[in-house]
């Protein structure tokens, strides 16, 4: 976990900001986003289980969607106890974000979703074939690339996302990673677990159960450059994203100028011009 600003900052009209992070990221990755802030507040951006400073659970061979929320859950009641915040999440962390808000929509004053899609819909009929790859993919270690030095990492970060400057990813990549001690070279910090097929299906039914019932208003943004058949093709057309979005009650949305899917990265100022608007407004 890592913090900016002063606790004392806190009122009920300016909470805390809370910062989820996406599927192989860290939360350092919110780095140059909290920077281009202009008003200063108490921010706090968690690392997931198996990612980041939380480092590997002993014995995971599976992350259980479920335990993000509870992590959530438990991460506000002991650090911010009968508070509400201000919730942001960037893709899986944007879409454990939805979730959460709809779970308990009293802890939520308001929320942004950071390119939060959510997934295509998981019909029964695949339970089987999910199951079976999951068995199979137990039966072998799982691995994560290393590099030969941070400055490999960097490299790495540019070829993910060819928006992101050379000086932040520089920045990045010694949070990004870290130094096996062992064998000297640089390894991702996340959990080569993470790698496993989930045996539980995503249902939308369930996910959409959940977004009704958020009472936030809800700050909406991607880029301009996101193309999401890239990551989905047919499986989840961008028509049942629009429906599904329909669900939520309060929904502002901002698409991002010249910026992919790690928005945060491509265009932090503009970004936080949205959201600093967005949490002060009324």
């Amino acid at each position: 976990m890592l913090t900016w600003g002063d606790p004392g900052l806190v009122t009920r009209q300016r909470p805390a900001l809370v910062l989820a992070h996406g599927w192989m990221d860290v939360a350092a990755s919110f780095h140059f986003l909290v920077d281009a802030l202009q008003h200063e507040r108490h921010v706090i951006a968690l690392d997931w289980r198996g990612f980041g400073l939380s480092g590997t659970l002993p014995g995971s061979d599976t992350y259980w969607f479920p335990d993000y929320l509870g992590d959530l859950d438990a991460l506000l009641d002991t650090v911010l106890p009968d508070q509400p915040v201000d919730l942001l999440g960037h893709s899986m962390g944007a879409n454990v974000a939805m979730l959460y808000a709809g779970v308990r929509p009293e802890r939520i004053r308001r929320l942004v979703n950071l390119e939060g899609f959510g997934l295509p819909d998981g019909p029964a009929t695949l339970a089987p074939k999910r199951y079976a790859a999951w068995l199979d993919e137990l039966r072998q270690p799982q691995r994560l690339r290393d590099y030969a030095g941070v400055d490999e990492v960097a490299e790495r970060l540019r070829r993910n996302n060819p928006r992101l400057t050379a000086e932040r990813a520089a920045w990045l990549a010694p949070h990004w990673s870290r130094r096996d001690e062992a064998t000297g070279r640089w390894v991702i910090q996340g959990d080569p677990a993470h790698k496993r097929a989930n045996p539980v299906l995503y249902r939308a039914e369930e996910a959409l159960a959940c977004w009704a019932r958020i009472t936030a208003p809800v700050l909406w943004v991607e880029g301009r450059q996101t193309d999401v058949a890239k990551y989905w093709g047919d499986r989840y057309p961008r028509n049942e994203f629009e429906t599904r979005l329909k669900v939520v009650p309060k929904v502002e949305r901002v698409i991002l100028e010249d910026a992919g899917h790690m928005l945060h990265h491509d265009q932090p100022e503009q970004l936080a011009a949205h959201i600093e608007r967005f949490l002060e407004a009324g």
